[in-house]
């Protein structure tokens, strides 16, 4: 569906545009979208979780091809660009990452490149995956961008926060994660209620502001693209090209910092107070 072959409201199109293609049963029965609105908590945003999981499998699959075609010569194009990756991120490990871990280098390239790779499907043109998923598959919605959607983007960052409460408990020990918990920031029994708090909120906020801060940036970035998608065609291409390549910076920046917070907030985890 397109602003040009249906009339459409403004507010209509945007809304066609920020709607998921949700599978979910009702009655035993399988349904589509507007039948969803009485299914509940078990719906399934069937389009984020086909680029997400399709991203995630192109991503092992290239890095996986270049491993076995790996060359000490004179290395490929594709294997350059594979180890400069690799050695940022291991560097940003390196200077953040204090403790002694074999998982935190190969996470944190996991995290940088497959948000990347989600972040990057906001460049495709507005219109293209929906009315090709409208002409081909029958699909009145596609959203094509699956860190636009909070579902995604939380689910990110309560896998981080599992593995922050995990190491905590790993390296200082239950008694030991609880006392940080009750006895930081104020080091005295009569405090504890207020440190327990106090620690909770900050422990919590930590998953909630990953989640947050990915989907606004990036859904803010959508909606732009869709508002632009709504002007005379005369003037998109003079729109969308500058906002496309400032937001090559930002689809980079943004899963940049997801990796970087990711580290930092396992490296505290791996301090023994």
């Amino acid at each position: 569906m397109t602003a040009k072959d249906e009339v459409l409201t403004s507010s209509a199109y945007i809304q066609h545009h920020l709607t998921n293609a949700k599978l979910c049963t009702v009655d035993g029965e399988f349904a589509f979208n507007h039948a969803c609105s009485d299914a509940g908590f078990w719906t399934w945003h069937i389009d984020s979780l086909l680029f997400s999981v399709g991203l995630g499998v192109l991503f092992l699959f290239i890095f996986y091809k270049v491993g076995q075609k790996a060359t000490t010569g004179v290395p490929g194009k594709l294997q350059c660009f594979v180890e400069m990756l690799v050695e940022f991120v291991d560097g940003s490990v390196k200077e953040t990452f204090h403790g002694r871990s074999q998982i935190i280098a190969p996470l944190a390239l996991t995290i940088f490149v497959w948000i990347f790779m989600m972040n990057l499907m906001d460049l495709i043109p507005i219109d293209f995956m929906p009315e090709a998923a409208k002409q081909f598959l029958g699909i009145p919605y596609m959203k094509v961008v699956p860190t636009t959607d909070l579902n995604i983007t939380f689910g990110l960052s309560l896998s981080v926060f599992i593995l922050i409460v995990f190491y905590s408990i790993k390296i200082k020990g239950l008694s030991g994660f609880v006392k940080e918990l009750t006895l930081q920031p104020f080091n005295h029994w009569a405090f504890i209620p207020v440190n327990f708090l106090l620690e909770t909120i900050s422990l919590v906020a930590k998953p909630i502001s990953l989640s947050l801060r990915l989907f606004g940036n990036l859904y803010a970035g959508e909606l732009i693209f869709i508002l632009i998608a709504l002007m005379p065609w005369w003037s998109q291409a003079a729109l969308s090209v500058p906002w496309a390549i400032f937001h090559i910076l930002v689809i980079v920046l943004q899963a940049f910092i997801f990796m970087m917070l990711t580290i930092v907030y396992l490296s505290m985890a791996h301090e023994d107070h």
